[in-house]
Formats: structure tokens, sequence, C-alpha cells
């Protein structure tokens, strides 16, 4: 096989503008893709109607429980999406008893970046000081002064709706025009801000979806199923926007059905020296050369990957501290809105209300804070399945819009800790006859008392914007339904605590970088996909500059 000056593994989020950034600063770059390739007008089904599905968009449960018993836990692994996660029965993992955690996946050109949520929200010292200010974890070596460029760089190509809003824990970024608040939006956002004023706040949604032509990309036309792909390229995925940008340059090989095995690595140079693959379609063993290796498989199978090689981990900490978002905690309403007026469309995005709790002088019974996401909307014909009726006139009266209603769900920090953690299970092999991951996960007393001060504040909030049947809830869902997965090959400032530097560099193995979910030393509460994206474009930076200084 022919040496490359880069192999990137996975095509993902981090995968994609890992590929964009190496193949622009003029490096051969080969992408990696365990899963198939994707092609949109065949692949993307976001205006398929329901009636046109042979289960009309319920889905062949029996299939699912049989093939995707985990995947389909996730709202989106749909009838008509499905085929974008993956097959549970091919990709196992095994839990402790009692330790639930849900492994969502997707292994095609584009990864997850096909169904995302699409949220995008920067980081502020906040987060990255928070670690260090109390004592738990270990510090991270950058401050939001060293990534605000690089946030501004992906931000100008990714394109964001966004209203600013000067908010020192949420830094406003590199905007597009934002999505409206509908009426009742408008209703709660104002009685929010009389009531808290200068601490809590009802915001546009941030989200990765254009309100106007961008870069070669057509603004979106409100079709609502976004998970289902966009033919019109509107929200970003890899698929959408970075892999065409890196393809332009000519210097990207990309190469579907490439599960990886291990990194090949050089005790002699402490280098790797490239990846060793199994081709997931012959099940043959191939092995590819490169100067430098960017792992961007996704948290927990990048932990894999760093553990089947036996790299990268003088510190012990490779698949240690293992974190996700902790969601479930909020309230619902119903509001007495405008009867004359509804909303048009389906609007790709929701409200967003940020951090409040921790912040300034005010402090809670528990660390760190969450955020809340959600809106408001008139209820519509399945509202049937809840009220009495029959017959030709229930039916037409269904046909009209029912009340509005305001629903907030909070999305809250999950601390590090190392009993959280990914190892491989050698008595069980996936398809591809590799080792498993054995992941050992679970929310702790303060990722819980989060979730129960979502319902109470969700509650209050709803209760000053003059909604009534309010009902506040709390779930208990287990780690990894949020798909924010983090930790496993945390950034630090001292090699004998922490895998990677502050350039998302092996301490151990120079030449290797890992710039997905892995790298994170915590989790803030902000969705992280931005801040992937960032480090990934500054860390493929960092390592071009030291390719041309000979050091790598």
């Amino acid at each position: 096989m022919k040496p490359y000056d880069a192999i990137v593994i996975g095509s993902g989020m981090s995968g994609g503008w890992a590929a964009k950034e190496l193949t622009e600063r003029g490096l051969q770059t080969l992408v990696l893709e365990a899963g198939r390739p994707i092609v949109p007008e065949k692949d993307y089904v976001e205006h398929v109607p329901m009636w046109e599905m042979k289960f009309r968009g319920m889905g062949d449960r029996q299939r699912l429980s049989k093939e995707q018993p985990i995947q389909q836990q996730c709202y989106a692994c749909d009838e008509m999406a499905s085929k974008f996660f993956v097959n549970d029965n091919e990709n196992p993992y095994t839990t402790p008893e009692g330790k639930p955690f849900s492994w969502i996946r997707g292994r095609q050109v584009g990864g997850r970046s096909i169904m995302w949520g699409r949220q995008v929200y920067r980081w502020s010292d906040l987060d990255f000081e928070a670690n260090g200010r109390e004592g738990i974890g270990v510090d991270w070596p950058i401050r939001y002064a060293e990534l605000a460029p690089w946030y501004d760089h992906v931000e100008k190509f990714v394109g964001i709706s966004g209203q600013a809003e000067g908010l020192a824990q949420l830094p406003d970024g590199q905007f597009l025009k934002p999505m409206a608040l509908n009426c009742v939006e408008q209703t709660v956002r104002d009685a929010v801000g009389k009531a808290w004023p200068g601490e809590r706040m009802v915001t546009i949604g941030r989200c990765a979806v254009l309100t106007e032509a961008h870069n070669g990309r057509a603004a979106c036309h409100y079709c609502g199923p976004c998970h289902r792909g966009c033919i019109t390229r509107s929200y970003f995925s890899s698929v959408n926007a970075t892999l065409p940008a890196a393809q332009a340059t000519g210097r990207l090989t990309l190469r579907p059905y490439s599960v990886v095995q291990s990194i090949t690595y050089d005790k002699k140079t402490g280098r790797a020296t490239g990846v060793r693959v199994i081709d997931a379609q012959t099940r043959h063993a191939l092995e590819f050369k490169a100067r430098i290796v960017f792992l961007c498989a996704s948290t927990i199978e990048s932990a894999r990957i760093l553990l089947l090689s036996g790299i990268a981990n003088s510190s012990g900490q490779v698949g240690k501290n293992l974190m996700d978002h902790i969601m479930g905690g909020g309230a619902s309403g119903r509001i007495d809105g405008p009867a004359d007026r509804d909303t048009i469309g389906n609007r790709p995005n929701g409200i967003y209300v940020p951090r409040f709790r921790n912040i300034g002088k005010g402090k809670s019974a528990f660390l760190r804070g969450y955020g809340f996401q959600g809106g408001g909307g008139r209820s519509d014909w399945a509202r049937g399945t809840d009220q009495a009726g029959f017959g030709a006139d229930f039916k037409t009266s269904l046909r009209k819009p029912g009340p509005w209603g305001f629903s907030l769900y909070g999305f809250g920090e999950m601390l590090p800790k190392e009993e959280n953690f990914v190892a491989l299970d050698k008595s069980k092999v996936d398809a591809w006859g590799i080792p498993v991951a054995r992941i050992s996960c679970a929310y702790g007393e303060n990722e819980q008392a989060l979730v129960h001060d979502m319902s109470i504040t969700a509650a209050e909030m709803l209760a000053e914007a003059g909604a009534h049947d309010i009902q506040p809830f709390t779930s208990n869902n287990p780690p990894g339904l949020v798909i924010h997965e983090m930790g496993t090959a945390r950034m630090g400032k001292d090699p004998k605590t922490s895998v990677l530097n502050a350039h998302n560099q092996s301490w151990d193995v120079p030449n290797l970088f890992v710039t997905d979910g892995a790298c994170m030393a915590s989790t803030a509460c902000q969705n992280p996909s931005i801040t992937y994206m960032a480090l990934t474009a500054r860390a493929a930076a960092y390592a071009v500059d030291a390719m041309k200084r000979n050091e790598l």
C-alpha cells in the first residue's frame, strides 16, 4: 500500500473536519470508515411520506427488536432512518449487571453527523476552569481564549443560526440570522426575563441549520425530519460539507468498509506507523502507512482501538472517566395562546435556556448545572388518542389545531469519575472477530440532583408564564442515551494523569492525535459537537506545522 501523509480513523463529525483541514493544508490523507458509503440522492429520505413506507412510518417492530434493540431507543431510529444506525448483533458490547448503557451508533460515511441534533453552543471558561476550581478530575490544559479563534473558524464554514445574547457563560458566535420564536415562545421569554432578570433567559436555539444560502448550500425549507438526511445540504454534516471540501482538494482518499483493528506502532521510534483494518466485505486484513494518525472514531470506539493497540496508555487513563450528559428533568403545560394563530412548517430548532445554576454568587446544593431545550406549539390530530370521541364530527374536530402547549427538557453535566470506564471484553467479539467494548457507567448523586432541580425550575418558569395543567417530570434514562458520550482519553497538563496534551496529541505517541469526544476532560452541559470540531481544526493546524518543522 502506498504511504500517506495522514490517516484519519472515522468520517463523522470530527473525522470530517480532520479530513478537510489536513487536505486543505496539503496532506495526502486517507479516511478509513467502518461502514458503507452514503449516496444522498438514494439514501436521504426526509421527503418520503409515511404512507409510502411499508409500515406507514411505524417501523418493522419485530425486525427492530431482533436487530436493533438498543438503537431503537433513540427517537431517530424510525422506519425511514433506521438504516443509519448499526445492527446491534453485528456490533455488540457488554455491560455489568444492573448498569445499562445505551450506545447509539452510526457506521457509515458521515457517521452520526447524519442523524445528530444539530444544536451548537460554545463553552466558556466557566466550563474549562470547573475541574481545576473544584478539584475534580484533571484541569483542562486550555482556556476559552485559546479555542475562540477555532470556534470562529468552524462556525464560519458550518453556518450557525442563532441570536447573540452577550452571556459570559454562553459566548456568542459567528451567527447567521436566527430562526424566529413563535407567539407562545415569545410570551414565555418575556415572562421569564421579567421574573428572573439577569439570571434566566429564553432564547432561540443555536443550530447548524442554514437560514440563508451559505458556502454553496441552500437555506432550510423547514420540512422537519432532519435525522433522515438533507438533500439540500441545509444542515451541517460531514457528508454535506467537510468531506466534499476535502474531496475538492484532490488529496483525499476515502475508504469505506474499513473496520479498524488497531493502530500499528514502532517501539524503537515510539511512533505510530499506520493502521491495520479488516475489510468489512472480504474479511481480509489490510495495513495502511502514514506519518500521522488522527483517531476520530467516537469516544468509546476510540478507547477500544487504543486498548486493542496497546499504546498511548502510560497514564493508565485510556478508557477511564467515561461521561454522558444526563437528561430527563423538566415540565410541560398548557398556555392560553391565540386561537387564530398557528406555526407554519416544521422549524428544525427549539428554544434554549442557558445554564443559570452555580454562576456568580448564587450556589446550589449540587455542582455544575444544566440548560433547557424545548418549545411551544399547538397539538395536532394525535391528541385524539387522549380524548374521548367517535365518528365523523370527532374526526373533523381533530383537523383543527389543538390547544397551545409548552415544554422544557433539561440536559445536565456529568462529573468525571474513574469508576466509569470502557475496557475490552475478550470473551466476546464483533462480526469481524475483534474483541468488543465492556462499558461500566452510572450516574451519581450529583447528576440525579440536577434532574430533580430541572423539574422544579422548569415548572417555576411555566407558572410565571401563566401556564396551567403544569406537569413536572423526571425520568430515569440510562447513560449513553443523550448520545453525548465523552472522556476515555482525556486532555491534561500532566502525562501521568492524562492521555493527551493541550493539542490533542498523545503524550506517549507524538504522531497520534485524538480529537473526538474521547479527549474531553469534562462535559459542561452544552451540546459538545462544535467543541469537537474546533479542537479538531486546531489540532490539525498544529500537526501540519509540526510536520513542516520535521518534528513528526
